[in-house]
């Protein structure tokens, strides 16, 4: 791999690690803004666990994406590439 693709690559690594970090930063303050809503309205229910939680779940599915080096990282990535050139052939 050419170092101009390593840069390209490290670099929409670090922007995905950016938006993520940012989605939760983004998450964490919203949601501590509707947890002191529904505190100080008086309601009778948690109301608040409703967006907390489905949320949540789109940002568990953006963290899995963005820190899955496991089974779909750069060597992942490299072998399906290679394979789809090879199938163009």
């Amino acid at each position: 791999m050419e170092d101009n693709e390593k840069y390209l690559r490290a670099k929409k690594r670090v922007q995905n690690l950016k938006s993520f970090y940012l989605h939760l930063t983004v998450y964490v303050l919203v949601n501590i803004m509707l947890f002191v809503i529904n505190l100080t309205s008086g309601a009778d229910n948690w109301w608040f666990i409703y967006p907390l939680s489905g949320w949540g779940i789109g940002l568990l599915v953006h963290g899995i994406t963005t820190f899955a080096y496991g089974h779909f990282g750069a060597e992942w990535e490299e072998k399906k590439i290679k394979k789809y050139m090879e199938k163009d052939k």
